[in-house]
């Protein structure tokens, strides 16, 4: 018995150091095709970035995200979670500045850009979601929204807005934070624009409710992140948590929602700093190549 308890030990600490030391530094780049664009288009390359989770001091995180300019996309939604240290807006326009100048872009903001992360314990996850209590708002999240708009993405806030890409017009729609029941789809409800290339809708949290209202209004595609794609996931099976409402077997990547609309989650680049552990869910971004239905 001792010995079942010792090498269950061993594994759990080799387990703890994979993820915090190796793991949670091995970025990489996840590539998806959604068929959505009208038959005989040409593709849109579309870079999602979520949960960045920037701090100043996360160099090698920094360096990848602006390494992500290389791929040239025709347009960059990032679906929140983007700073994590209330003096963090320069380290952040630092990451996010070479994608700022090779595609138009735009973002919504996350929970954690509202409030700073605080320590809490795992368990926490396991138990019933409760409405989010009062706090202050710790976090400059108007004065990063603002630089980033000042510097050319738009910020989709309960805002309706069309953006040209790769020679189209691309319908966009987004919302206030769902995990902080933020989010007001009244503000922006209605059909989508017919008349757009494509009509994305882009969230924090992929809340079962809303995916299903964009896709009564005929959005071809929601975009969205806040899962970390559960961060610690079963390895080859599902994430334990999600942390909202999507089952586990959805917390990240392309899934369609009904015969029409697919929806995206990215697994995030980055962690809550008191949690910083990724296990089987390696910190990514995504591409997705739209392209012509195939129906």
């Amino acid at each position: 018995m001792v010995k079942v308890v010792r090498n269950l030990a061993l594994a759990g600490g080799a387990a703890l150091f994979y993820g915090s030391v190796i793991e949670r530094h091995a970025f990489t780049l996840r590539r998806f095709e959604v068929p959505i664009l009208a038959p005989g288009s040409d593709p849109i390359r579309l870079l999602h970035v979520s949960d960045l989770h920037i701090i100043p001091r996360q160099h090698r995180k920094i360096a990848y995200i602006q390494a992500l300019a290389a791929l040239k996309p025709d347009i960059v939604i990032n679906t929140g979670d983007t700073n994590s240290d209330p003096c963090g807006i320069p380290a952040v326009m630092g990451a996010l500045s070479p994608l700022m100048r090779t595609a138009p872009g735009a973002f919504v903001p996350g929970n954690n850009d509202y409030y700073a992360p605080q320590p809490k314990s795992p368990l926490n996850y396991f138990k019933p979601k409760r409405a989010p209590g009062k706090r202050a708002h710790d976090m400059p999240w108007p004065e990063l929204a603002k630089t980033m708009a000042d510097a050319g993405w738009i910020d989709l806030t309960h805002v309706r807005t069309t953006v040209e890409a790769a020679g189209r017009t691309v319908a966009l729609a987004g919302t206030d934070d769902p995990y902080l029941r933020r989010a007001h789809y009244e503000l922006i409800a209605g059909p989508a624009d017919s008349s757009a290339a494509v009509r994305i809708g882009v969230i924090h949290s992929p809340e079962p409710p809303l995916l299903q209202r964009f896709a009564d209004d005929g959005y071809d595609l929601v975009l969205a992140g806040h899962t970390h794609g559960g961060q610690v996931r079963v390895p080859f099976g599902p994430a334990i948590v999600t942390n909202c409402g999507i089952d586990r077997h959805r917390a990240r990547w392309l899934h369609q929602w009904d015969e029409r609309m697919w929806f995206h989650v990215c697994a995030g680049l980055g962690s809550n700093p008191y949690s910083p552990i990724r296990f089987a869910c390696r910190p990514e971004a995504s591409l997705l190549r739209l392209v012509p239905r195939t129906r």
